[in-house]
């Protein structure tokens, strides 16, 4: 990844060692007649412009222009920003009144903190905090548990269930202690804005050796990022008889006050600090325990603070088993002489009794709108339960700066050649809590597939998030790396986005799916309303966005696409250079990138969209022109003669990309010479063999199944059967444990791209593309024609295939995985990864698109 791009190698740099797959043979694909041949007629054929392609540029110029002229005319005087940190000349979707009021108030709290092990926050900047850290034991050591980490070595953690809104409960195993989690938030008559909200912890250990302690450490802590002063309670060493820890005021939720109530003895100590730093707290109490260790002899915190400190951390000891509640009650200054009774129903029985009625509501939800009964035995139904709790547990808010790549002199430059973007606010999922708990825009419309099913008006606000995020340009920055806590987790080099690269429009999966279920009457009609409502306001950016897409990422040839960001530069290091913007990363392009390319995944993500905003633009009274472009776009993109001639070899019977390609690449060591004193080195660099010549790319994978994911293919077409022969077929994609994500048949299966990057969608199982394949196959298991019984066959076997493995390595291991290995389904890559692995629950309840 350079800049920003590609989460991959972000990933193994911030992870120590990463597992690698072994090499296996590889059998280069037969040459064949026609592949190497000059194709002038066909091109010819193919840039033969009819009625429809003359209409399509019309159209789609006419929109481009009108977009440009808006922009420009957005632009007055001499200190114009630049464009690509200008916003969106538009309302924001989120100002909608159904994401304002009651709604707003109802999100205010949660644990919107994803990458520590438990962490509360409001939706706002500069937000009151609160947190819990514990000290694990591994090897008769102690060390600091917060952040999440591959490194703490759990054996389990997560959120068993979690409703996104004012309920969850977690699970963490650490070593022979078990800690419990469960969070609640309560608004009463009082209450402040947003409410209160309670965290029952509880901690069991076993007896591991007989020099292990029996003693547990916990530790509670808030802070305000705006550095408010917080203020200690009377005395913690009376907090049996006044169970206060701390209190203090803000402007949002006026006066608050924090408790501690528990049944069990215990001890608490604390420390008071003032610093801007939040992000790094678990270093800075490490370091005050361990001066207190050695100059004491005692693990405990000092009872000492700062003046005016801004972080309160509560030390809280006690023999195992027990049990501590704390509560948050906001709204002190107006409604004092009520605080103790609300504290009270948010401690002890009253906490337990109503954690028990949220997980029956939970329990209840999860049967109604995924209907397990008659699909699930009970275990794989707790395994799907805890992947939407910890999908929904895991959403987060963020508030930053993003850094954008910009070389050109301005007086807004940042530091080096980047840019920053206008401070700004995303809630989002994310793909996993200890790798990459930020936002990632082609990861997000996986996500909202399951979370929209769950709750319509939180997906629609995540969606509205990020379509805010929109420049004047109509592009989003495909990464969102916000706020201190964020940067904390991103090597610097990877933090800056660039503007001329895009990202799967997955939040089309979404969209179309609402606008189908509004016209199928599977909403109320408030729900319908609002929906309708969510696609007026935001249609500007959808616009803006699909044009963004339709300009800088066109290909030469009308209807034809290719992922902008490759870099030709980097290729004497790469022996495939990556297309990390298409977000399968290192799957195997043309080997010489240029603009004559034409990548097939892109065009089936612009027939997509072009088909999404027609169907939006249907429910849309004012939208006729729109309706009339997109469906002519639509309808071009879906052209299947045109896409055969574009993208589909007759011999091999499989859709490729087109490109400057040859196979004959390698990657030797060789003494590469360094810039400046430095010594030149040995590194592996690649060498080419033979001379690229423009042809489709002979790689079959994911990609090459992207036309049958679009459901382009007509039912009756003998295409349809070779789709089927190469799903099906154990030397190309199939396995016992989902489809692999290249064939065995590939140059590139399983081969590293550089020394130190080993294969990443090269062979691995993703769960995102095996749910998209499962989609199209039981569409066409339901289609007459006389290949449905095949595709009714290899749906249930594909289907069977991944939930085994999936159940099975969560029973092993006690997470959902990244991938899945092609050879023995073991999981692989980042863990838990509850993002799009959690479409397996879709895949159970056989949930897939209606459109």
């Amino acid at each position: 990844m350079s800049g920003g791009d590609g989460r991959k190698t972000a990933r193994n740099r911030i992870k120590p060692s990463t597992s690698t797959v072994s090499g296996e043979d590889h059998r280069e694909l037969r040459n064949r007649k026609g592949l190497r041949k000059e194709r002038g007629k066909d091109q010819l054929r193919i840039l033969d412009v009819n009625f429809v392609l003359l209409g399509f540029i019309i159209v789609t110029s006419f929109v481009a222009l009108l977009f440009v002229f808006r922009s420009v005319q957005f632009y007055d005087g001499d200190d114009q920003l630049p464009r690509v940190i200008t916003p969106f000349p538009g309302p924001k979707i989120t100002d909608l009144e159904m994401f304002q009021g009651e709604q707003k108030e109802s999100l205010y709290w949660g644990t919107y903190r994803p990458h520590v092990y438990f962490g509360v926050r409001s939706r706002t900047p500069e937000s009151l905090v609160a947190g819990l850290m514990w000290l694990g034991i591994k090897d008769g050591r102690y060390f600091m548990r917060h952040v999440c980490q591959d490194a703490d070595e759990l054996q389990t953690y997560g959120w068993n269930k979690h409703n996104g809104r004012d309920y969850g409960h977690q699970v963490l195993i650490d070593h022979g202690m078990t800690l419990t989690t469960s969070f609640l938030k309560s608004k009463v008559n009082g209450s402040g804005y947003g409410g209160d909200w309670a965290v029952q912890v509880g901690v069991q250990s076993e007896k591991l050796s007989e020099d292990m302690p029996d003693v547990a450490h916990i530790f509670f802590y808030v802070a305000d990022e705006g550095q408010n002063a917080l203020s200690l309670g009377r005395s913690v060493s009376e907090i049996y008889e006044k169970s206060l820890l701390a209190f203090g005021s803000r402007a949002d939720v006026g006066g608050w006050e924090l408790h501690l109530k528990s049944m069990d003895s215990f001890e608490v100590h604390h420390v008071g600090l003032k610093t801007p730093h939040i992000h790094n707290l678990s270093d800075l109490v490490q370091g005050i325990l361990g001066v207190q260790v050695r100059n004491f002899g005692h693990l405990e915190l000092p009872d000492t603070s700062d003046d005016s400190p801004n972080i309160l951390v509560y030390q809280i000891s006690a023999r195992t088993p027990f049990r501590a509640d704390i509560a948050f009650v906001t709204g002190t200054d107006i409604d004092e002489d009520r605080v103790e009774g609300r504290v009270e129903s948010l401690t002890s029985t009253s906490l337990t009794s109503q954690l028990h009625k949220k997980e029956k509501e939970f329990d209840d939800k999860f049967k109604k709108i995924f209907n397990p009964s008659d699909k699930l035995d009970s275990e794989s139904e707790e395994v799907s339960k805890a992947a939407v709790g910890n999908l929904l547990g895991g959403i987060g808010y963020f508030y930053g700066q993003s850094k954008i790549l910009f070389p050109q002199p301005t007086k807004h430059r940042s530091d080096g050649d980047s840019i920053l973007y206008w401070p700004a606010e995303l809630y989002t999922a994310v793909p996993s809590r200890p790798f990459f708990p930020r936002g990632f825009l082609w990861d997000e419309g996986f996500h909202q597939l399951l979370i929209w099913r769950w709750d319509t008006y939180i997906s629609m606000d995540i969606i509205g998030h990020w379509l805010d995020l929109m420049n004047i340009d109509g592009w989003i920055p495909r990464e969102q790396i916000l706020g201190a806590e964020a940067l904390s987790k991103v090597p610097d080099e990877f933090v800056t986005q660039r503007p001329s690269n895009g990202n799967p429009p997955t939040l089309f999966l979404v969209l179309q799916d609402l606008v189908c279920g509004m016209k199928r009457d599977k909403f109320s009609a408030t729900e319908s309303k609002d929906i309708s409502a969510f696609f007026e306001r935001s249609f500007g950016r959808l616009e803006a966005w699909f044009q963004w897409f339709n300009t800088t990422q066109s290909g030469k040839h009308t209807s034809s696409y290719y992922w902008h960001g490759r870099k030709e530069s980097q290729a004497i290091f790469e022996l495939n250079p990556k297309t990390l913007s298409s977000g399968l990363d290192d799957y195997p392009r043309a080997s010489h990138p240029t603009d004559e390319e034409r990548h097939l995944d892109l065009r089936c993500w612009m027939l997509l969209a072009a088909d999404c905003m027609h169907s939006i633009s249907e429910q849309l009274v004012e939208k006729k022109e729109s309706r009339k472009a997109y469906k002519e776009t639509a309808k071009l993109l879906a052209d299947f003669d045109l896409l055969n001639k574009m993208h589909f070899d007759k011999d091999y019977g499989a859709y490729f990309d087109y490109g400057n390609h040859t196979e004959k690449v390698r990657l030797r060591r060789q003494l590469v010479e360094k810039n400046g004193n430095q010594p030149p080195s040995l590194e592996l660099v690649r060498e080419v063999l033979e001379e690229p010549v423009l042809r489709l790319v002979p790689h079959v994978g994911y990609v090459s199944l992207f036309p049958f994911i679009s459901k382009i293919i007509p039912s009756k077409s003998w295409i349809l059967e070779k789709q089927l022969d190469i799903i099906s077929n154990t030397s190309t994609l199939w396995t016992n444990y989902g489809l692999r994500s290249l064939s065995k048949t590939s140059s590139m299966y399983i081969k590293r791209n550089t020394e130190h990057d080993p294969p990443y969608w090269r062979g691995p199982i993703w769960m995102n593309m095996n749910y998209l394949i499962l989609s199209s196959l039981h569409h066409y298991s339901k289609e007459e024609g006389p290949y449905r019984e095949r595709a009714e066959t290899i749906y249930n076997e594909l289907r069977g295939n991944l939930v085994r493995n999936v159940m099975k390595n969560f029973k092993q291991t006690g997470y959902l995985w990244e991938q899945y290995d092609q050879k023995k389904g073991i999981g692989k890559g980042a863990h838990p990864f509850t993002g799009w692995t959690s479409l397996v629950v879709l895949i159970m309840a056989e949930s897939y698109s209606e459109c």
